[in-house]
């Protein structure tokens, strides 16, 4: 039997530290410096795209036969719309956060020139004792505000700070990986599956392994708006997969502790080739796998399909629930996702 634990905890660790590092989509120079040198540090030789995203060779023998295994760095969050005559900030979301999961989350408001400053994003009028309708009031992007950590209150107390439309919002992951094995954090989707090709990148390394395909990692940073992996495919490459979050929730059968293997989402169906293919390395590496359809979804993959690429393309990811939110995931869901794609990788 296939024992990865130790290459399970290593992708925890990993996601721990990416997790930690502020990417939004459009603010992701410091995830891609991050991946780089990680990977630099694993012994591999990684290539920094024009648009930002970060491809890495692992090796293989069928050059002209290669695999693409797709995973992003950049996540959600928001950018400064507006600056209110009360020194509070309207914003824009980047990706498709919604208000409602983010309400009450302390953020980080990055400028452009002027450093950083904490705030809080909140409904407007956000004291119960005051507004009597706040319990009725469903939080959207024209209803919310950031409150600054800063002694201000009008617009000019703000752009004194440096503070302008444009600025990029964070919001705080809050990671916390728990005693009985449970991931949580804001933006599993998808730096837990990036730490995961991390950790398979390492088992490869470690173990000595030359893969019998050429195999290529790309981490991409626009995923979130939707044309991340619309680019940057290397020669040869016949079949892409995302490795992206596998959907948790009413009427699909994937917990947090199994590897979601994705048949159709609302791009329409995967390659059937490839499904059948990533459910015979579940079964040939005993992992805990479950196959669902997505109502609510587009991948990495679709946008390379999308831009005119000649490929087959698969999705598969460890189980979240709770995905655009404070998501969670399971040690468990990350070990078996890391199953199915060094059974994929060894013997396809």
């Amino acid at each position: 039997m296939l024992n990865l634990k130790q290459y399970t905890d290593y992708s925890v660790e990993q996601a721990v530290r990416l997790l930690a590092v502020d990417s939004p989509t459009g603010y992701t120079s410091d995830a891609e410096q991050w991946l780089l040198q990680t990977f630099r540090d694993l012994g591999y030789s990684p290539v920094h795209t024009v648009k930002g995203g970060v491809l890495v060779d692992l090796g293989g023998e069928e050059a002209d036969n290669g695999l693409l295994l797709e995973a992003h760095c950049d996540t959600l969050g928001g950018m400064v719309a507006e600056v209110k005559g009360s020194g509070r900030l309207r914003l824009t979301r980047l990706g498709g956060l919604p208000a409602v999961m983010a309400n009450t989350e302390n953020v980080r408001v990055v400028t452009k020139f002027d450093g950083t400053y904490e705030g809080t994003f909140l409904l407007c009028n956000a004291s119960t004792h005051v507004n009597g309708e706040l319990n009725k009031t469903v939080p959207d992007f024209d209803n919310t505000e950031v409150v600054l950590d800063e002694l201000v209150s009008s617009a000019d107390d703000v752009k004194k700070l440096g503070i302008g439309v444009g600025d990029i919002v964070c919001f705080d992951p809050r990671t916390r990986v728990t005693e009985k094995g449970y991931i949580k954090s804001r933006f599993l989707d998808d730096k837990l599956s990036a730490a995961i090709l991390i950790g398979l990148a390492k088992y490869l390394k470690d173990e000595g392994i030359t893969p019998k395909r050429r195999i290529w990692l790309h981490f991409t940073v626009y995923e979130e708006v939707g044309h991340g992996g619309a680019g940057s495919v290397p020669a040869g490459v016949t079949e892409a997969i995302s490795v992206d979050m596998g959907c948790v929730g009413d009427g699909l059968q994937c917990t947090e502790r199994q590897v979601s293997i994705c048949a159709k989402d609302s791009g329409g169906p995967y390659s059937y080739e490839i499904v059948k293919k990533l459910i015979a390395a579940a079964k040939a590496t005993d992992a805990d796998y479950a196959v669902d359809i997505y109502p609510h979804y587009g991948s990495d993959v679709e946008a390379t399909l999308g831009a005119g690429w000649d490929i087959r393309h698969g999705l598969i990811g460890p189980g979240v629930y709770a995905s655009h939110g404070y998501e969670r995931s399971h040690k468990d869901g990350v070990e078996n996702t890391l199953k199915v794609l060094v059974g994929y990788t060894q013997s396809i």
